[in-house]
């Protein structure tokens, strides 16, 4: 059974200095806000961040870069916060770009127990730099390793407390995959319910990938961000 957290600093003790973090998220959509500003009060820094981008200037992941607290960030699409470009330039943070696909086949092999796979996205540019190269059956392929994180922080739209998730549309993106790929899995929510009130047809993320649930204090709108409770 997952732990309901109502403190959301005592959900994040498990993070810690030099760890690696997975956080979903598509820009803002299905970022887990409330807690990306729970980890923003704590004293942690060094991180390792895999997620699509780093949120938005000043919002999401993007509060986090301006206090520092990002030694690299592994991800696809950086210029959604045009502050990630400025602090690479003064090398204060490294950053390591996958393709968008290449990015879900890592971790979603991370959670499989696959070390690593072949393929062809990439090959022949500057990203393949370094990277194994092979030829199978007349065509080329790199090799790209899996990856895993000490702690996945997620966002969903409801769970029972079992820890069993559901999502809401495409604020799914990565956030599924982040929880088979992470040590603990900590999942943002609008709504905890009772056992049986989810339909085992509607349940993508099983309670068994989910160690805490904390319930989302901020919420997402056409008008922004807006607190929630």
């Amino acid at each position: 059974m997952a732990k309901i957290y109502e403190d959301i600093k005592q959900a994040l003790s498990c993070v810690q200095s030099g760890h690696t973090l997975m956080v979903g998220g598509f820009g803002l959509i299905g970022a887990p806000l409330t807690l990306i500003d729970g980890l923003a009060e704590r004293d942690v820094s060094n991180l390792t961040i895999i997620s699509n981008n780093l949120g938005e200037v000043g919002r999401g992941l993007g509060i986090l870069l301006r206090q520092n607290k990002i030694r690299k960030a592994i991800g696809s699409y950086f210029t959604s916060n045009r502050e990630v470009g400025d602090y690479y330039q003064k090398g204060e943070i490294e950053l390591q770009l996958l393709p968008q696909g290449t990015l879900s086949e890592s971790m979603r092999a991370g959670g499989a127990g696959i070390g690593g796979y072949y393929t062809k996205t990439g090959v022949g540019t500057e990203l393949a730099k370094g990277k194994e190269e092979r030829e199978i059956n007349g065509v080329k392929y790199i090799f790209e390793p899996a990856i895993r994180a000490d702690v996945a922080l997620i966002r969903a739209h409801k769970a029972d407390t079992l820890g069993n998730l559901v999502y809401y549309k495409t604020a799914r993106n990565f956030n599924p995959l982040m929880a088979t790929a992470a040590d603990i899995v900590i999942a943002e929510v609008d709504e905890i319910v009772e056992p049986g009130e989810l339909s085992p047809e509607e349940i993508v993320t099983p309670h068994l990938f989910v160690d805490g649930i904390v319930k989302a204090q901020k919420i997402l709108t056409k008008a922004g961000v807006v607190s929630c409770g």
